[in-house]
């Protein structure tokens, strides 16, 4: 079992909410982190039929003496029961732990997260320095990080069914039950776009669906916490820039598993991709667990120059460039030099396969696999 990073309001004694995909870990920790908590998971179909009935059945599983946490695990499927998890903190000061690996359902519900009384925070796949000497690069970028691959001897086994878990526990349960294999087609189709500029329509017509059922997908993988779009950068451009955001999946190892394999696919592509993944899942991780608040974005001018990600926040602005090749030469920098033509400021890293650090005008070039392990320093200089 892997130390996380993660830092939540525990010691605060302040109700919080945690959410992340499945499998990323949340229960593991709080169970190691909270071993007095009353736990209560509504996965169960014993407390999800009665709190699902009557939400206010939820002070008659407390027990009366309970002083420590309750756990509420995926409480997306009972939105309602916040109504009660509000009345029963104001009321009684019990401190809940409220898990989701969906935020789409509470939306829908129209509950109002608790009116601000409960923090929220997120929980990634683990990141390079919790894996310690157990992260390897290679390994990374076939099966990801997700903390169960660690612990298969087929971690691509294991993956396969990951992800065919979401489609049946997740989609499912969101009402797509008709349009499951259009769904399925969908995911295959989508995970060509990871890593590029989202072009909406055109993955449309690709899996022969209209637009805004596709654009609906899109949303809903988001909510599930299984993708993000990266906006374009563009404060102060002194360009024309691309407009459209890119799109990535969570987790580089959901990404393989998704992306089809064949002769007609360039492994170069593939794992370019992959690297681009990875390091973006990272930064994202490390960002929130240390309280960072940086945005990630990514740099394209109109006329194709290119910076792979930018990320803006309190602690400064960086610019990453990132080449799986282990050899670089300065003309691989083309699109950093040239953000840095327009932001002076901003600090310029191109990361790469190889093992030795460099330094060019203006840039300064990381092997990949050290950055990844030294990430916390890279973004919060001194």
């Amino acid at each position: 079992m892997y130390a996380r990073i993660l830092q939540t309001p525990l010691q605060a004694r302040r109700s919080f909410f945690l959410f992340g995909p499945r499998g990323t870990g949340k229960t593991t920790w709080l169970r190691q982190n909270c071993p007095s908590a009353l736990y209560l998971d509504l996965l169960a179909g014993d407390v999800y039929s009665q709190l699902l009935a009557r939400p206010e059945r939820l002070a008659e599983l407390i027990p009366r003496n309970h002083r420590d946490w309750i756990i509420l695990d995926e409480v997306q499927r009972v939105p309602l029961v916040l109504n009660e998890v509000h009345r029963l903190i104001e009321a009684a000061g019990y401190r809940f732990i409220l898990t989701g690996s969906s935020a789409r359902a509470l939306r829908r519900g129209g509950v109002n997260l608790l009116a601000g009384r409960a923090h929220t925070y997120h929980m990634y796949p683990l990141v390079a320095s919790e894996l310690g000497g157990d992260f390897a690069l290679e390994r990374s970028l076939l099966y990801g990080h997700l903390p169960q691959v660690f612990r298969e001897e087929d971690p691509g086994r294991f993956l396969a069914s990951y992800v065919q878990t979401y489609l049946r526990e997740e989609v499912l349960q969101e009402g797509l039950t008709r349009n499951l294999s259009a769904f399925s087609r969908f995911l295959e189709t989508a995970s060509f776009s990871a890593g590029s500029v989202l072009n909406v329509a055109e993955v449309a017509r690709e899996v022969g669906l209209e637009r805004r059922t596709v654009a609906n997908y899109f949303e809903l993988l988001e909510d599930l916490l299984l993708s993000n779009r990266m906006p374009p950068f563009t404060r102060r451009a002194k360009r024309r820039l691309t407009a459209h955001p890119k799109f990535y999946f969570f987790d580089v190892g959901v990404y393989r598993q998704l992306r089809p394999r064949g002769p007609l696919d360039s492994p170069r592509e593939i794992e370019g991709t992959a690297l681009e993944t990875l390091v973006l899942q990272e930064l994202r991780a490390i960002s929130e667990y240390s309280g960072l608040d940086y945005g990630f974005y990514y740099w394209k001018t109109a006329a194709g120059a290119e910076v792979d990600i930018v990320a803006y926040g309190p602690k400064g602005l960086l610019a990453m460039e990132i080449k799986r090749t282990a050899r670089v030469a300065s003309r691989d920098a083309g699109g950093l030099t040239l953000f840095k033509r327009d932001y002076p400021e901003a600090t310029c890293l191109l990361l790469y396969g190889g093992d030795r650090r460099l330094h060019w005008p203006d840039v300064d070039v990381w092997p990949v696999e050290e950055a990844l392990q030294r990430l916390p320093e890279l973004l919060s200089p001194e």
